[in-house]
């Protein structure tokens, strides 16, 4: 099957398995120079154990603040795998049906629920009232209302929400936004992202608006349009949008094939950016600023990152981006912490709350206001 995690994994091959050996946690690196970490360590159980959900296991063994101790499955033997490759005891196994029953079981903190777009709604509802911390993945939900449906289930029931926003803990793209903070490129004045991959198997779920909620949009485009938030450092005010099909046989209606968007931000800055289904090679973030500009690609793929300004090359720290993310959220749950960027339910929802309004837009022809 050719997703975009199959493109990010060819554009970042090799790296992972390289950086699970021998390099961990940018924020954590103070603990493998002193003594070892003794604080509280997250124990996490995965739901949905595919590629993705692989990869974050794979990471999480290079965690020192965070644990994967259970799994969540509608597949009995990929529950058998896992139970034997990441030694995992029988009473922190679940599936679908019974994940419920995680309310009695202490020896789990929190759930990564990484499963298909229209599952999330529900499944961080039911986690949340299972008395457990829920990280779910990007786009946390299909629309701004079941969005805020979850953070209010998590706020009800006391309980963190947080959004696998694993570039927010990224070390150059934290170097970007240090540049942006402190003056260097000026004002800023303009954004592109470009953000796509020819999408393979036409039976995947990510082409079944039933499950992804839409196309392009709803899996690569969100990171077209988070990055053009945390890039600008402001919030858009207004959306235009285009959408191209080429192919309404594998991209059906409601399955996004190629959007292209535009986005208006208080200050006067705009961006223009494209997700697509259809279109290769396309992982790169460009930023200009009165006194300067970065350009990064990959932007956001599984790493390495690569960027420069108009000062030279990026060369900050190459990371494991999930190992940096699980680490972090750990400091985030237990410590209350705060990122430079935010990865909680809120975050989560501003992006819903534009998608909304470029599928409005695309659909409509018209400028359409993001709603606060």
């Amino acid at each position: 099957m050719n997703t975009r995690r199959d493109f990010l994994r060819k554009m970042g091959a090799s790296a992972l398995m390289l950086q699970l050996g021998s390099i961990t946690s940018f924020s954590s690196a103070a603990n493998q120079i002193g003594k070892p970490y003794e604080g509280r360590v997250l124990r996490v159980a995965i739901m949905g154990l595919g590629g993705y959900g692989t990869r974050v296991a794979e990471a999480m063994k290079a965690c020192t603040k965070a644990k994967l101790v259970g799994v969540i499955s509608g597949t009995p033997s990929k529950i058998k795998a896992w139970q034997a490759r990441y030694n995992i005891p029988e009473k922190n196994c679940y599936n679908y049906d019974n994940f419920d029953l995680v309310k009695n079981n202490p020896d789990i903190d929190a759930i990564y629920v990484i499963t298909p777009n229209a599952l999330h709604h529900n499944q961080v509802i039911r986690v949340a009232k299972a008395g457990k911390h829920a990280i779910c993945e990007k786009p946390m939900a299909l629309n701004a209302r079941e969005g805020q449906e979850m953070i209010d289930a998590c706020k009800n029931a006391n309980v963190k929400l947080l959004v696998g926003y694993r570039m927010h803990f990224e070390p150059r793209t934290l170097e970007v936004l240090r540049m942006r903070n402190v003056g260097d490129f000026g004002k800023v004045m303009f954004f592109q992202a470009q953000c796509g991959f020819k999408a393979g198997d036409p039976s995947q779920w990510r082409l079944n608006k039933a499950l992804a909620g839409g196309g392009s949009m709803m899996d690569i485009g969100i990171y077209a349009i988070n990055g053009a938030r945390y890039m600008v450092g402001e919030e858009p005010v207004w959306v235009t949008a285009q959408e191209t099909k080429t192919d309404p046989l594998k991209f059906k209606d409601g399955v996004d094939e190629t959007i292209q968007f535009q986005l208006g931000f208080p200050s006067g800055a705009i961006a223009s950016c494209l997700s697509s289904y259809n279109i290769s090679h396309l992982d790169r973030f460009y930023l200009s600023g009165e006194k300067g500009f970065a350009e990064m690609q990959p932007s956001t793929g599984y790493g390495p990152i690569r960027g420069r300004t108009h000062k030279g090359e990026l060369n900050q720290p190459i990371t494991t981006h999930q190992t940096v993310q699980m680490d972090e959220m750990a400091t985030i749950i237990f410590d209350d912490h705060r990122p430079a960027i935010p990865v909680n339910g809120e975050e989560g929802l501003k992006d819903l709350k534009i998608i909304d309004a470029i599928y409005q837009a695309a659909e409509t022809g018209l400028k359409v206001k993001v709603k606060g």
